[in-house]
């Protein structure tokens, strides 16, 4: 009986993963057909003359044990000192690594996983933001006072007023992090990387992407940063993605993983064939593909080769064009009208970078990369490869960048000579302050074709195609482009690993698959709450429900406009010279007074007969607020070192919920004395 096999098309890491995954599990001969010279996908490390550029940018780190352990086997992590010991926490699972001198030592071996600290900021106005943002006293600084304020309102609103059927990923963005945020931060540079409006982008692109982090979420990992939790966490499996910091990295960059699989995959009897890329795909019995054509682009030559089972990395679109059955009209157009975002990186030599981070001594700003938020440019990052591993310089006195731009194969961008491009990202980079043209030393230009599946055009009916390519029982999706899914690189493996236990169960459902990597909460309904009994009883709680919501963001509204009297006149007594403390009982005077005239007109229109014992009563539900203010204000100033006017309106908004409750039951309402007037 001959050997089954399985054609793989694609070797990047979905490929690679799941020929080794076939040879380790089955005794199925795995053979790799690749377009391109090289090994990796977009995962692979580009050699330019001694330097080497990582495409996109790749910290190896995932929530899963399986994926974790899987790189470890190929990889030991480094030993930055003797007997070191490294703790891995994920899945609620806790272990030590022993890092061992001899095996892991990056001084003596190539093969080596780095730990590296992760560093990303947004550059914006010309000055450095944290990424992701966070309520530290430079993003505040950065930010000014109205703007600041202008966001904590928005994002107060949109948590009351939260929009229900999140359309668009525009609606995505405005729910998690209010209008104002959004628009200051996310708007601009994500409509620069898909070059359409976020209206026009499905918000399932956010729920791949985003994972959940929030402002609450930025809020709880200042925390949990402050108290050191998780502190020694790799895998970080309780922290969202956005917030990981601290990762793995091969020593040479993320390619030199993947050629070592690449080799194992050859040792174990598997093939790999460079500059050949599967042209057709034939069927039989209407749901089984029996054959690919190939086409050696090197040799021009031409072959039809059968196998058992296929496992597809290549994008949707050409799989369709190439699959030889009777394609339904409507499922070729859904395929056409996918779109794609190309991708080109310029590799930049400079003697020096004209910026530098404030902290005295340091010679080179310590970003992993930098989010280009600057509208007057089209650069969208910038990698500092020395900062991802030093082996990746050859001269380690100059700096390495990658300059990122997202284009489509029709843009102008992406038809320029290569020469002219490189002048012109030169000239950018200039433009925005980060180098002087005069020590710039050498360039080349890499394009990436089809980087970014896109989530606009026919995505959403994406569905309909989904399903009629599962029908066909031994092809098998995966990896980001194999399924048009904006997957990391650990998804992409989960789902080759996913697609092997299929073949080697036996199991034709594709389910398992395309379930990795789906935002569950932003997926899943509730039916219950569409029940006749629930349906029933909310008619009786939604007035009051809405009521009362209403109340609260005029409180808040109100409360804000209080808060701006307050912090002003805080400002001006602690610019004068003014003991802080005094000048919070000042300036909360003001404050309070003003909050009680705006609360009592406009939230709750409540006047009792005694004025002066509805405000004693108000000052005294404040007076608890106050000494809450002051405890929080002492944290932020003494343990984060913010600002005082800063911290003043952070702990300001932190109380606004309390008081709002105490004033609602005792400042304004009608039942406390039988003379209470309401007019």
């Amino acid at each position: 009986m001959s050997q089954k096999t399985a054609i793989i098309i694609g070797a990047g890491p979905a490929g690679l993963t799941a020929a080794y995954e076939l040879l380790e599990q089955t005794d199925i001969k795995p053979i790799i057909y690749e377009m391109s010279n090289e090994i990796g996908g977009i995962s692979r490390t580009v050699k330019y003359k001694g330097y080497r550029m990582d495409i996109g940018g790749h910290r190896f780190f995932s929530k899963s044990d399986v994926v974790m352990d899987w790189w470890l086997q190929f990889m030991p992590i480094e030993s930055v000192n003797k007997q070191q010991k490294i703790t891995l926490t994920y899945q609620n699972k806790s272990r030590d690594i022993q890092a061992k001198d001899e095996h892991a030592d990056p001084d003596k071996e190539d093969m080596v996983m780095l730990v590296r600290n992760r560093k990303s900021r947004i550059y914006f106005l010309r000055k450095f933001f944290d990424y992701p943002i966070t309520l530290s006293k430079n993003t505040l600084t950065n930010l000014g006072l109205i703007r600041t304020y202008k966001i904590l309102i928005s994002y107060l609103y949109i948590r009351a007023f939260p929009i229900k059927k999140e359309k668009n990923l525009e609606e995505f963005f405005i729910n998690r992090f209010g209008n104002v945020l959004y628009r200051t931060f996310f708007k601009s540079y994500t409509e620069k990387v898909w070059g359409v409006p976020c209206s026009e982008i499905s918000a399932e692109w956010g729920a791949q992407r985003i994972k959940g982090f929030s402002i609450a979420k930025a809020i709880q990992h200042i925390f949990k940063r402050i108290f050191n939790f998780n502190s020694g966490s790799l895998a970080q499996k309780d922290i969202e993605t956005s917030l990981i910091e601290r990762f793995l990295y091969p020593k040479l960059g993320p390619g030199q993983l993947w050629e070592e699989v690449a080799e194992r995959v050859k040792a174990k009897g598997g093939e790999i064939h460079l500059n050949t890329g599967v042209r057709k795909l034939f069927t039989a019995d209407g749901n089984k593909i029996t054959a690919v054509e190939i086409y050696n682009s090197v040799t021009q030559k031409i072959e039809r080769l059968e196998g058992d089972f296929f496992i597809s990395t290549m994008p949707i679109k050409d799989l369709i064009r190439g699959l030889q059955a009777n394609v339904p009209s409507e499922i070729g157009e859904i395929s056409e009208g996918l779109g794609y975002r190309d991708f080109i990186t310029v590799g930049l030599l400079v003697e020096k970078l004209s910026l530098r981070d404030v902290k005295k001594g340091e010679k080179l700003i310590q970003d992993n990369w930098i989010y280009v938020q600057e509208p007057d440019v089209s650069l969208g990052r910038i990698q500092i490869f020395n900062n991802w591993s030093s082996s990746l310089v050859q001269d380690p006195s100059k700096v390495w960048l990658g300059l990122e731009y997202f284009c489509n194969e029709s843009d102008y961008l992406w038809k320029m000579a290569d020469d002219e491009f490189a002048k012109f990202a030169i000239q950018e980079l200039e433009k925005i302050g980060f180098i002087c043209q005069s020590d710039v030393l050498d360039s080349t230009v890499i394009r990436v074709p089809k980087t970014y599946p896109a989530y606009f055009g026919t995505y959403s009916e994406f569905d309909r195609l989904k399903l009629y390519i599962n029908d066909f029982e031994n092809l098998f999706l995966v990896g980001r482009n194999g399924m048009h899914r904006y997957n990391n690189q650990d998804h992409s493996m989960l789902t080759a690993m996913a697609a092997v236990e299929n073949i080697k169960n036996g199991v034709t459902d594709k389910s398992a698959i395309w379930e990795i990597n789906t935002e569950q909460e932003y997926h899943e309904t509730k039916p219950e709450a569409n029940s006749p009994a629930v349906e029933s009883n909310s008619r009786y709680r939604r007035k009051p429900a809405t009521e009362l919501t209403k109340q609260f963001v005029s409180y808040l509204f109100t409360g804000g406009s209080a808060t701006v009297v307050d912090v002003f006149i805080f400002f001006i007594l602690i610019k004068s010279g003014m003991w802080y403390v005094l000048a919070l009982c000042i300036s909360s005077f003001f404050g309070l007074t003003t909050n009680f005239l705006l609360t009592r007109r406009f939230v709750f229109n409540v006047y009792w007969a005694n004025p002066l014992a509805q405000y004693g009563v108000f000052a005294v539900v404040a007076i608890n607020g106050f000494f809450a203010n002051l405890g929080l204000l002492q944290l932020l100033m003494n343990e984060l070192r913010i600002d005082a006017t800063l911290a003043r309106l952070v702990s300001a908004a932190c109380i606004a919920l309390i008081n709002f409750a105490g004033h609602k039951l005792y400042s304004f309402s009608s039942n406390l004395q039988s003379s209470n007037q309401l007019r």
